[in-house]
């Protein structure tokens, strides 16, 4: 098996799983937006997108007429299409490292500050001042939660609002470590660490596959 293409696949992969364990590992809820969250998770599989349906469907007569470039191409058309996808995806927040019992009385206490007609329909939340129709989506594997869009009526300047007062809420909250997280850390680790195993063995071949990979 070539080192390159296995470094190449799954070096991302290691640093996407690195980074999630470490945000679990934190006493603190770790908010961010659907579309971060989306173009993080597109960027750890970029790398098996590359060697996998990229290498396969290969435009040679493409190649030959450009060269090099053409795997410039390839990505470049690879990243509008992830930023496509994040632009439009209904809005969506993820809370990291927080349970569902833990968020809701947060959550709660926000919503009237923010909008004094708020309202709760089991899980689903309606602010109608801020334009935001929204239920939440519990991982329990996982240990995080989801705030997600109800309905195609949604005002994106609310879910700003909603995400900003939201961050400044969890940052004062201080919740137990996820045991998950040890193993998503390790994980990446060791992941990480084969890889550099399997380059340091044949710097060589990497070389060379890297040169022949820009010379179809």
């Amino acid at each position: 098996m070539d080192p390159f293409a296995v470094c190449l696949a799954l070096g991302p992969v290691a640093i996407y799983l690195i980074v999630l364990g470490a945000m679990n590992l934190f006493r603190r809820p770790f908010p961010v937006s659907g579309s971060r969250d989306l173009a993080a998770l597109g960027l750890a599989v970029s790398g098996l997108v590359l060697v996998g349906p990229m290498e396969l469907f290969f435009p040679v007569s493409a190649s030959a007429a450009f060269g090099a470039m053409v795997w410039g191409f390839l990505a470049a058309l690879y990243v509008l299409a992830l930023v496509l996808c994040c632009l439009v995806l209904r809005p969506r927040l993820v809370i990291y490292n927080i349970s569902a019992d833990e968020l809701r009385p947060v959550l709660a206490d926000l919503a009237v500050e923010l909008d004094p007609e708020a309202r709760w329909a089991g899980d689903s939340l309606v602010l109608p001042r801020l334009g935001v129709q929204l239920y939440l989506e519990s991982a329990p594997a996982m240990r995080n939660v989801s705030l997600v869009s109800a309905g195609p009526q949604q005002a994106p300047q609310g879910w700003v609002q909603l995400q900003a007062a939201l961050a400044d809420a969890l940052s004062r909250l201080e919740v137990s470590r996820n045991p998950r997280g040890v193993a998503l850390l390790g994980t990446g680790l060791i992941l990480a660490s084969l890889l550099s195993v399997a380059v340091s063995r044949a710097p060589q071949t990497v070389a060379h596959s890297l040169l022949e990979m820009f010379r179809r």
